[in-house]
This record gives structure tokens, C-alpha cells and sequence, in this order.
């Protein structure tokens, strides 16, 4: 992907990029932050199910995911998280793409995330990869704000597909 003077390359994550996630995740004000270790499982364990984009200056962005144990055709898309001098170049939607792309690969045929009703980017990135792909996006609740303790506020789910 070019991106201005810089090539992007997207590769499944390393845990030599779990620092570098956790910052991007930090930095964006926005995403709930794990831990540092959390990002490390992420690299570890869903390597195949995640992306990073490279730039020469280090990561410019990244998707965790995982495959759902109990629907083995359904991807949940974790966190999208993309550096501040990256945003509003396609690094997200690039990388949503490429997971996308290797999952399907795969088997899945669905993909969900949650996003709460004020995250417009994140509507707007998962509206598109779904118009993108011809699939039907289906929005509804799932995690209430009372379930967070107080602590965050209600989750909606959106499940994208069938993909073919």
C-alpha cells in the first residue's frame, strides 16, 4: 500500500510488535487499553487471526482478532488501532481487508465486533467493509452499559456476512 512516500507492508503480528501495539492502542485516546501482556498473547496466539501495517517508522496500525471457539465461521474483530500519523489514509480499512481476506481463506464466513453508538469512525469502517464486500451487516445489542460496572457504556454488535 502506498501511503504518500511510505510503503506499508500488512503482516501477521510478531511478538516483537506487542510494545509497539500497545502503544498505538495508548496513544489513540480512544481504544480500551490492555495490557502490555494481553498484546503479547495477541501476537502469540492470534497471530493468524490479526494484522499489523509496517511502515519505515515503525507500525502504523494494527487489527486483533480472533476466531469464535463456539462458531468457528465467525471472526471477532477485537480492536483496530492506527498510529495518528496514519489515520485518515486507509491503514484500517487496508488492514481490515487483509484479515478478512486470510480468514475467509479459511472458512469464516461471518465477522462481528462490538462498537458503541458514539464511535462513528468505527461504524463507518465496518458499514464500508461490508458495502465493500456485498454482505449484509446486521446491528443490534449485546453488552449493556450495566454489565460494565459502570465503567464503559453499552456495546452494539456487528455481524457482517456471509462472505463467499
Amino acid at each position: 500500500m502506498a501511503e504518500g512516500r511510505q510503503l506499508l507492508r500488512i503482516d501477521q503480528p510478531t511478538l516483537a510488535d506487542g510494545a509497539e501495539m500497545w502503544r498505538v492502542a495508548r496513544d489513540s485516546g480512544t481504544l480500551d487499553l490492555n495490557s502490555p501482556y494481553a498484546y503479547l498473547l495477541w501476537c502469540r496466539d492470534f497471530s493468524a487471526t490479526s494484522a499489523v501495517a509496517r511502515a519505515e517508522t515503525g507500525l502504523a496500525g494494527f487489527v486483533t482478532g480472533y476466531t469464535r471457539p463456539d462458531e468457528p465461521e465467525t471472526l471477532m474483530v477485537w480492536q483496530v488501532g492506527v498510529d495518528a500519523a496514519h489515520r485518515g489514509k486507509g491503514v484500517a480499512s487496508s488492514l481490515l481487508q487483509a484479515v478478512v481476506d486470510r480468514a475467509v481463506g479459511h472458512g469464516v464466513r461471518w465477522l462481528e465486533t462490538t462498537i458503541t453508538a458514539d464511535n462513528r469512525a468505527s461504524i463507518a469502517l465496518f458499514s464500508a467493509l461490508a458495502r465493500n464486500r456485498g454482505a449484509r451487516l446486521s446491528v443490534g445489542g449485546l453488552f449493556g452499559d450495566e454489565l460494565f460496572a459502570g465503567t464503559h457504556i453499552a456495546e452494539d454488535l456487528y455481524r457482517i456476512g456471509p462472505f463467499v
